[in-house]
């Protein structure tokens, strides 16, 4: 049994922050909206509802792009004005689309023990990969930022959708060894449900706080390993605990 393992970790809120900034456009959005319409009819609950409704539905067809975001959040406002019967203002969509946009430009902050997570697995001789989905030039951007690229080298993967497929072809790209081969991250519904179909371990990193995106039920039907833990820095006692036990049976 080869104890080197290769290990596929997801980039955002897996290794660096991403959903926190978002929540807060979208508080600064309802906080916007709820201004501009003035109407007791309207609330924070209700718009910040629709705006998730319209934001799924458009990723699940166009995947992970930038200009979606903002594109739900002017939808979300197109829609509440037409249910009280007002009109739309071009200034205001414009206004809109700063804010929306302005989520990429925020600072890139590393989740705790990522550098020393990415070191202990790198010393242990693992080779580790990157997989991420969103629009190229941001997401580069963001790997730029924290010099991921040392860890990673040419083995980083930025897709539009993250998927059964996308993973599928990640993984037929090299020669991955699926039985050491582990894909960690924050989403069940883009990383973890597509590792198990493919047939490789996983750990899923559980927030106290996610995205409704990200959470489905799992159907675990593989002989693969499949853990659930709460920070970063678990990562690595994880894989050695498993590999630890595999060479004890095969001992035994």
């Amino acid at each position: 049994m080869s104890l080197r393992q290769q290990i596929i970790f997801d980039l955002d809120d897996t290794l660096i922050h991403c959903n926190k900034y978002f929540e807060e456009i979208l508080s600064r959005f309802a906080s916007q909206l709820l201004e501009w319409l003035d109407t007791e009819r309207l609330t924070t609950e209700a718009i910040l509802a629709k705006q998730t409704e319209i934001d799924i539905a458009g990723v699940k067809k166009v995947g992970f792009v930038s200009s979606h975001f903002v594109e739900s959040l002017i939808d979300t406002y197109r829609y509440f004005c037409s249910v009280i019967g007002r009109d739309t203002n071009l200034a205001e969509e414009e206004c809109l689309a700063q804010l929306g946009m302005s989520v990429y430009d925020q600072e890139v902050e590393p989740y705790p023990d990522m550098e020393e997570t990415l070191n202990v697995l790198s010393e242990q001789g693992h080779e580790l990969n990157l997989y991420t989905g969103g629009d190229d030039l941001i997401q580069q951007r963001k790997i730029d930022r924290m010099k991921l690229s040392a860890y990673f080298e040419d083995r980083i993967y930025i897709r539009t959708h993250k998927n059964a497929e996308a993973l599928e072809e990640i993984l037929q790209s090299r020669p991955f060894d699926r039985n050491n081969t582990w894909m960690i991250g924050n989403s069940l519904r883009t990383d973890i449900a597509p590792a198990l179909t493919a047939g490789i371990n996983t750990i899923y990193i559980k927030h106290p706080k996610e995205w409704s995106y990200n959470l489905i039920d799992l159907k675990k039907d593989t002989n693969t390993s499949m853990y659930t833990i709460s920070s970063l820095e678990q990562v690595p006692g994880i894989i050695a605990e498993s590999l630890a036990m595999i060479v004890q049976k095969n001992i035994q």
